[in-house]
């Protein structure tokens, strides 16, 4: 079984969220911004919660990261992940904006299975780099790849 015929769970794309997944599948990682006191803002949300505007734009950020935390799921909690344990979830916390935090998988490359990265070579602080695949359904997801 290949990762593209695989059934994942895709986001579901709200009025707020949408133009996160439009940027991504034009391969751009970019956060919400406030227009009104250039604060970021993840996840997006239509008034700033720093000073109540509903002015915002969308930021672009480097793609560059680091691991914040990780599991290795044991066992895989959906049928449709079962083949590709064992398999990493991270929270990856954004080099641009350290206090905003993005969920998703270290892989070897962009469509890699979800196993491609051994994971002892995982670690809590480790650089990670973003790359886009697409998920299913039309909809492109972040994933990380490991910095040399």
């Amino acid at each position: 079984m290949t990762d593209s015929d695989t059934a994942y769970l895709t986001p579901v794309i709200d009025e707020d969220g949408a133009p996160f997944w439009e940027y991504a599948a034009q391969g751009q990682l970019r956060v919400q911004a406030c227009a009104s006191c250039d604060e970021l803002r993840f996840p997006p949300r239509p008034c700033c919660p720093h000073c109540q505007s509903f002015d915002s734009t969308w930021r672009r950020m480097s793609g560059r990261g680091r691991i914040w935390s990780y599991v290795l799921p044991h066992p895989p909690l959906l049928p449709g992940y079962a083949e590709q344990a064992p398999y990493n979830a991270v929270v990856v916390e954004l080099v641009d904006a350290p206090h905003i935090r993005l969920v998703g998988n270290v892989v070897a490359a962009a469509d890699a299975p979800l196993n491609s990265v051994d994971p002892p070579r995982l670690r809590v602080g480790a650089p990670v780099r973003v790359a886009f695949t697409e998920a299913g359904g039309g909809v492109t997801v972040p994933r990380w790849l490991l910095e040399r």
